[in-house]
């Protein structure tokens, strides 16, 4: 059986939190904030991981806006179907990165409509 897909994101934002939690709540994902991540779970992200959300799925590690896609995609939140297509494409890639990267700059900003202050839990 596989394990349960670990969400990975900045536990001391509150947007992120927020954001995480709404993920957790809307589908089948194990939370785990940066400041809970294991010395094992870091050597498997990007060196930089403290900069976007990662979504780790058994062996796979998915990063910034393709964990954003991933997630959204594994609650049943978008059609697979046009991610399929579109994923074809390199133009795609640097759109739903540009677009991760928007959201992520603007965090602080988004923290003041949606917030959450402590790291979630099941």
């Amino acid at each position: 059986m596989p394990e349960q897909p670990r969400l990975v994101y900045d536990d001391d934002c509150g947007f992120c939190t927020w954001c995480a939690d709404w993920a957790v709540r809307n589908g089948d994902f194990e939370p785990v904030g940066f400041s809970e991540l294991t010395l094992d779970e870091q050597h498997r992200l990007p060196d930089e991981y403290e900069d976007c959300v990662h979504l780790i799925a058994d062996e796979t590690v998915y990063s910034c806006g393709k964990a954003t896609e991933e997630v959204l995609l594994r609650m049943g939140k978008l059609p697979t179907e046009p991610f399929t297509f579109l994923n074809g494409f390199a133009d795609y890639e640097r759109l739903r990165e540009d677009a991760y990267r928007f959201v992520a700059d603007h965090r602080d900003q988004l923290g003041k409509v949606v917030s959450a202050d402590a790291p979630i839990r099941r």
